[in-house]
């Protein structure tokens, strides 16, 4: 079996940086994820955010878990149930305007650690989405000013637990999915696993490891890398023992940012029938909250007979 990506981005200030950028690469165009360790985002913050989010999660939120299950009747299903998921999650926003003022329960000190961390994950999703455009022959800053809309990218933070599950054989702890948007940067428990990605009609566990961000790839990236770049399924399983910590964020476009193939990877024969269409992200946002569950291709085709406005080339400067 392949074994899956990890990428010392260490190793992209010497020696190793071909290499290294070529196993990045590789990642994109057939794993649509990657790890990244010794990534520039210190330990001891990461190691405050986890303490700090597990204990808010003990505090503020297991207690309203376990009423939604008994209140649902989970502890007792009998059939697969596939219209809810086994987790305990609240959302932060970040950009274009901040809502974690207004986030109730959450201790200031946690609000104050949580900004610091958004920062530095935004910094590092920026950093990432340039090391893209110079695998893919981009100019540098063409997918961030692809995600621009006029205020800026939308960025914000899933805070995620996925308690012990009586049932996980018939709950998910989050079913099958693409990610609607553009690059999603994850911050996971290093020692209850859970999460798995679908490659070559196999599930396959992403690694648990300690202080690494998990890279995947949300559908916005697979329409302007004109599928050289792929999204793909991943789900979460419940665990019958153990509570999983998951902090994803989502570097996302604006919400009316123009999205479609970035004209240097589109061949001349496919300017007239591409695969990929060109949308509002925020049209394609109100499909995909309809449809998340289910197969990204119908939704690019659907996108298809939207009417947008013409297109021109991004600038970059």
């Amino acid at each position: 079996m392949e074994t899956f990506p990890v990428v010392n981005m260490e190793k992209l200030n010497g020696e190793e940086r071909s290499a290294t950028m070529k196993l990045i690469n590789d990642a994109c165009e057939n794993w649509g994820f990657f790890e990244i360790v010794n990534h520039g985002i210190s330990t001891e913050l990461l190691d405050t955010v986890e303490k700090m989010t597990k204990g808010h999660y003990k505090k503020c939120m297991e207690e309203r878990f376990k009423e939604m299950v008994a209140s649902k009747g989970l502890e007792a299903v009998q059939n697969e149930i596939d219209d809810l998921d086994w987790e305990s999650t609240f959302h932060l926003r970040h950009l274009p305007e901040s809502n974690i003022s207004d986030i109730p329960d959450l201790q200031d000190e946690y609000r104050k650690v949580m900004k610091e961390f958004a920062k530095e994950i935004e910094k590092l999703a920026e950093d990432i989405l340039d090391i893209f455009c110079e695998n893919l022959g981009l100019e540098k800053g063409y997918l961030k000013k692809a995600f621009y809309g006029s205020k800026g990218p939308t960025f914000g933070t899933k805070v995620s637990n996925y308690p012990p599950c009586p049932k996980p054989d018939l709950i998910k702890g989050l079913r099958a999915h693409t990610d609607a948007g553009g690059v999603i940067l994850l911050f996971q428990d290093d020692k209850v696993s859970g999460l798995q990605l679908l490659k070559d009609g196999n599930w396959i566990d992403v690694p648990p490891m300690h202080h690494s961000i998990v890279i995947n790839l949300g559908d916005q990236l697979e329409v302007i890398t004109n599928g050289k770049y792929k999204s793909v399924m991943h789900r979460v399983i419940a665990q019958t023992d153990g509570t999983r910590m998951s902090i994803a964020s989502f570097y996302n476009p604006g919400s009316d940012a123009m999205i479609y193939p970035a004209p240097e990877l589109v061949n001349k024969d496919e300017e007239e029938n591409s695969t990929y269409p060109k949308f509002v992200f925020e049209d394609y946002m109100n499909l995909y909250t309809r449809v998340k569950f289910q197969a990204k291709e119908p939704r690019f085709e659907a996108m298809k007979t939207i009417d947008t406005v013409k297109v021109g080339p991004i600038a970059t400067v």
